[in-house]
């Protein structure tokens, strides 16, 4: 399987939107496979599948496209949270349902049904919190680097990423804090 295969199947490979999803995927990739390898140090006894944890870190954000996100020159229709739950659907769709669970599960440090219901947000009401350590480590993972353009390239510091979660109120916050802790050992 070659993920860089499937996301021009699905954005124009000459489009702004395939570099940025490119370069970020693979950004996100390299970082998965570090803290993977960091974890697999402070817990021998636990297996993780490798080649997994970089494919699904390379389609994790496959739904962009379909999202309104100028910024990213997606000119889709949906809201931009979403694309976790479109990804998972095209990724479905190529016979992968756990590398759609993936594109499900990443967004924030996960969302659950009463954060749904009780933000108002656009998505099913259900819990779209990260399961396996491969799903968690991808969710760290991708909060190292922004999609913006001008901050593409750039890594954040772990102290920037959890201030940031502190917006969204003190329950995710203590969910980032404990993804944080176990994969990060912080």
């Amino acid at each position: 399987m070659n993920p860089i295969e499937i996301l021009a199947r699905h954005h124009d490979p000459a489009s702004p939107t395939f570099e940025i999803l490119v370069v970020h995927s693979t950004l996100v990739a390299r970082k998965a496979l570090e803290i993977a390898r960091g974890w697999s140090e402070r817990h021998p006894e636990e297996s993780l599948d490798l080649d997994f944890l970089s494919e699904a870190a390379l389609l994790h954000d496959i739904g962009i496209g379909l999202c309104e996100a100028p910024e990213l020159h997606c000119s889709g229709t949906e809201p931009y949270l979403c694309h976790g739950i479109l990804g998972r659907g095209l990724l479905e769709k190529e016979g992968l349902p756990l590398h759609a669970l993936v594109c499900e599960r990443h967004t924030g440090a996960g969302i659950t049904a009463a954060e749904v219901r009780g933000g108002g947000l656009p998505l099913p009401e259900r819990d779209y919190l990260p399961v396996s350590p491969e799903e968690k480590i991808i969710c760290v993972a991708d909060k190292f680097y922004s999609k913006k353009p001008t901050r593409l390239w750039r890594e954040k510091e772990p102290a920037a990423i959890a201030r940031s979660m502190d917006r969204w109120g003190q329950e995710v916050r203590t969910r980032w804090d404990a993804l944080a802790s176990t994969f990060l050992g912080s």
